[in-house]
């Protein structure tokens, strides 16, 4: 056992000054993140590989150290080599998938990539690299790896004959992320039932934040089979249509010149209301029973921002019909008027 003392201490001493080095290194990178997206998600990245980079360093340093006494026999120093290889390929594919997972994140975030990356996106990532790695790792500790994946392939067959369905939501998931019928962030509807933002596109199911903020979440094969609505393709900006009645004995075209001066003069008071297009006004749907309809057409920011405008607009030309004179007519006095005429 004494000819292992000089390379376990050797390992001993130079794991602790690498550990030593990394609690430094992460807190100054704590110290300095100023976004979750900085200094912060570098460190998180780094946290785990680094003790594994230390341990591999340690390693090296007994190896080497080994290599230089004469007293250790060469099937001991070819055992600790092994080590010390197994260590190297853990740590570069633990810091290869972190590493990938955070860019990939930081890019999607700034919309780099066009669009944000799911969980199943990044979790594909992440398991691609941990087969490259794992494969790696029994090529090193001299396991045959053909015979290997022909027993997988066998064995996936009858996997997959048992796993039907979450194999048919793992992989409309996949078609859902390639096709991009919808995406992270989105305003959706799906199958006229559930409608509202994407939060995620797992590996087994699409989780929809609801207007009345709960979370419904969908089956990826049932999503992919719906008829879909996006309301932020191919862009988020929505014409809003805004119904505006009045009583027939009102002019046309003092009454489109009023809500369009309205419409305008909201644009910039009203959050959401866009001034470009420019708001315009037309009779449509026209003649009802009982008030001309005009149609109030403006542009909003997104689906969401519409309720908070046609309640603002609503609000604005119904004070100023009032300062103008003009009459909106109330169905029911209407009816009412009819017949008290004819009981007379």
């Amino acid at each position: 056992m004494w000819p292992l003392a000089g390379p376990a201490l050797a390992f001993v001493a130079a794991t602790l000054v690498a550990l030593l080095l990394r609690t430094f290194l992460i807190s100054v990178l704590d110290g300095r993140a100023r976004s979750p997206n900085g200094g912060a998600s570098l460190a998180r990245a780094i946290r785990l590989p680094s003790v594994l980079w230390s341990v591999v360093l340690g390693l090296w340093v007994a190896v080497e150290f080994a290599g230089q006494t004469e007293r250790l026999s060469r099937r001991l120093s070819e055992q600790l080599g092994l080590v010390l290889e197994v260590a190297v390929i853990l740590s570069v594919t633990i810091t290869v998938a972190n590493t990938l997972s955070i860019l990939i994140q930081r890019a999607s975030e700034r919309r780099a990539l066009g669009v944000l990356i799911t969980g199943l996106g990044q979790s594909v990532t992440r398991g691609a690299v941990y087969i490259v790695g794992a494969l790696m790792l029994l090529t090193a500790l001299g396991v045959q790896i053909t015979p290997l994946l022909t027993a997988l392939g066998v064995g996936g067959l009858a996997v997959a004959l048992a796993l039907q369905d979450t194999l048919s939501n793992l992989f409309a998931g996949a078609h859902l992320l390639a096709d991009k019928p919808i995406r992270v962030g989105d305003y959706v509807k799906v199958a006229d039932t559930v409608e509202g933002h994407v939060v995620d596109i797992g590996w087994r199911s699409t989780r929809v934040r609801m207007l009345q903020n709960v979370v419904v979440t969908i089956p990826n094969k049932k999503v992919a089979e719906s008829i879909i609505t996006n309301y932020d393709l191919p862009e988020p900006r929505l014409a809003l249509l805004v119904r505006v009645g009045v009583d027939y004995g009102s002019d046309p075209d003092r009454i489109e010149a009023l809500v369009v001066d309205e419409a305008t003069r909201a644009v910039g008071e009203v959050p959401g209301l866009l001034g470009e297009p420019a708001p315009f006004v037309r009779l449509i749907p026209g003649f009802g029973d009982f008030s001309l309809d005009f149609t109030l057409v403006c542009q909003v920011k997104s689906f969401t921002d519409q309720f908070l405008v046609q309640h603002e607009l609503r609000k604005r030309i119904l004070r100023r019909f009032r300062a103008e004179g003009i009459q909106v007519p109330a169905r029911a006095l209407e009816i009412r008027r009819g017949d008290t005429e004819r009981g007379g």
